[in-house]
């Protein structure tokens, strides 16, 4: 596998590059968020170890949560690269933070090298095992061509109307948090409240009607995109 490690703490790092490297996978690693976005955006990836709290370039002490901005940038450009976020074991709102920014799964520091290759493996094998066409009601999702089709034709989406619907449908029937669905519709510099996620929400679902599939909201929950009855 090739992998990106992001890891700040140079101990850390070194045995982990060596774990890695030794049981035969290629290996990148990165201390800082400006060379871990250089590394993310310019090479593909089987996975990525992600540490969340990351110091800029320069900078002697990590930021807390600097590592959930690389990951949502990374989800926002439709990145789907399988990420094992690296958290203080006993942190469970770090670990909360991780999985709705876009995380598969977690491990809490300190952990057994060998259960981060096994997660490793489980996550990339749980990728590449994922149907490539997804469909509900008339609705397909062609993961590959990166196509949403209703009836061989594309549905034309301005492009986060289509980023939120792609995590809609992977897969569908999960429901995902407003948080989640929040970042992929906002900026850096901005927040999207309740009030604007629903007309944004309520706007797709007019454009997916007569498509057989419809998008349910679950209250204090998120949204559930399924096959309208």
């Amino acid at each position: 596998m090739r992998i990106l490690l992001i890891e700040d703490d140079a101990v850390l790092q070194a045995v982990m590059l060596r774990s890695l490297s030794d049981a035969g996978h290629r290996v990148d690693a990165a201390s800082h968020l400006e060379e871990a976005a250089h590394y993310w955006q310019v090479q593909a990836y089987d996975a990525v170890l992600l540490d969340l709290n990351l110091p800029l370039n320069g900078q002697p002490h990590s930021a807390a949560g600097s590592g959930l901005q690389l990951l949502r940038e990374a989800r926002r450009r439709g990145d789907r690269t399988p990420v094992l976020v690296l958290t203080a074991r006993n942190r469970t709102d770090e670990r909360i933070a991780g999985l709705d920014a876009g995380a598969d799964d977690y491990l809490g520091k300190p952990f057994d090298l060998e259960e981060v290759e096994a997660r490793l493996r489980a996550l990339v094998r749980r990728t590449q095992g994922a149907d490539d066409r997804v469909q509900v009601g008339r609705l397909v999702l062609l993961r590959k061509n990166r196509r949403i089709v209703v009836d061989d034709v594309d549905l034309a989406l301005p492009a986060r109307e289509f980023e939120v619907l792609w995590e809609l449908m992977t897969p569908p029937g999960r429901t995902v948090s407003k948080r989640v669905l929040s970042d992929k519709l906002s900026g850096f510099d901005e927040a999207l409240g309740d009030n604007a996620l629903e007309a944004f929400i309520s706007r797709l679902r007019k454009k997916l009607a007569h498509t057989g599939a419809t998008i349910r909201t679950l209250r204090g929950m998120g949204y559930l995109l399924e096959e309208q009855v």
